[in-house]
């Protein structure tokens, strides 16, 4: 599969998640997200650079949930719920969380 963006094919895996980590950028992530009926907010990039930290500078890691859940109540200061986090990335926080943010597809399972 790929994604026609900017006059340029950006290949992608069957389930749409980026081929190569280094043809993410911001516009992108943009485009991906009004594909799948997102408009992103500053909660969805925190949640989004949240991810990409994790992933580039924590040995790969792709938290689920319940540390998405912990590390946005630490960063918006307030009890964050499942729900939430849902409400941004009704697909998964972690997986189109990550399909959006340019990471590969997660192989865990499930949100805890």
């Amino acid at each position: 599969m790929s994604i026609e963006f900017n006059g340029k094919t950006i290949e992608t895996d069957k389930n749409g998640y980026l081929a190569n980590a280094e043809d993410w950028s911001k516009e992108l992530a943009e485009h991906i997200a009004k594909e799948d009926g997102l408009t992103l907010t500053q909660k969805h990039w925190d949640l989004i650079e949240y991810l990409r930290e994790e992933f580039f500078n924590n040995n790969q890691n792709q938290p689920n949930t319940r540390n998405i859940c912990k590390a946005m109540s630490e960063k918006w200061g307030t009890n964050v719920a499942q729900k939430d986090v849902y409400d941004l990335f009704p697909k998964d926080p972690s997986k189109q969380g990550g399909r959006i943010a340019g990471l590969p597809e997660s192989r865990r399972k499930g949100g805890y």
